[in-house]
Parts: structure tokens; sequence; C-alpha cells
């Protein structure tokens, strides 16, 4: 699967490295949670593209606080006031993770959820969301 990760990767300017330590993520989907009560989706994406960056292009930890800070400020985020106090935005992201794994059985990401019905969980294959939009 890496080999294929890396091959699709490229193809769209992407450069995946496997070489990083694996954190917890906890405080990552914090900060995803405060660019979203900041600036909407568009901010949210933003964030979301720097820590996958961080975490697959450059092998930083998710779970060191200062990567989260490096990741916020290139995407135009003061994170300063969340990674501080640890109980911000911690409710909302135990919430939500309660629904997806409830709702979903997700035990990871990505989870893509097709039409309201139909979950892809993790890397996928072109043909797996074929066959989902055909279904649709």
């Amino acid at each position: 699967m890496i080999v294929s990760m890396k091959k699709v990767g490229k193809e769209v300017g992407i450069s995946f490295s496997y070489g990083g330590s694996i954190g917890n993520s906890f405080n990552s989907h914090r900060l995803i949670w405060k660019a979203r009560e900041d600036g909407g989706s568009e901010l949210q994406g933003k964030v979301v593209d720097e820590l996958f960056r961080a975490y697959f292009e450059e092998e930083k930890s998710l779970g060191v606080l200062s990567n989260l800070a490096e990741c916020a400020e290139r995407a135009g985020i003061d994170a300063s006031e969340l990674l501080a106090d640890p109980s911000m935005g911690k409710e909302a992201v135990e919430n939500e993770l309660e629904y997806f794994t409830g709702k979903w059985k997700c035990r990871g990401v990505p989870l893509f959820i097709v039409d309201g019905k139909y979950p892809l969980s993790g890397a996928q294959p072109a043909e797996a969301f074929q066959q989902v939009f055909e279904m649709v």
C-alpha cells in the first residue's frame, strides 16, 4: 500500500514519507475544531492541509505541540490559547469522536461518508469510491 500511496501522491504533488513517529493526534483534532470555529471550512481545510504536510511529508509528530503551532501559523491561525489550554475544544472533539465511532464504527482517518449512508474508511483505491458513487 505504501508504494501505491507514494506513486499516487507523486502524481498530485505530494511527497509521502513514512519515517516519522506516530503520536496521539487528539490535539490536532482540537486545532482542526478551532480552525472551523474561527474561520469555517476554508480555514479548517488550510489547517488540515498543513497537518497532513507535516505528518506525511515532513515526518513530524502531530503529538508534539510545537509542530501543531507551526502548522497553525502556516495556515494563518493563532493557536497559542488553544495549545496552552488543554480543555479548549476537548468536549466538542470528544463528542464528535463518540458520534463517529458509534454511528460509523470509525477507528481511523480518513473517513468519507458518501450520500450520508456509505462510509469509506482509510486509504481506499479509486475503484472503491467509483463503486459507491455508482450505487448512489
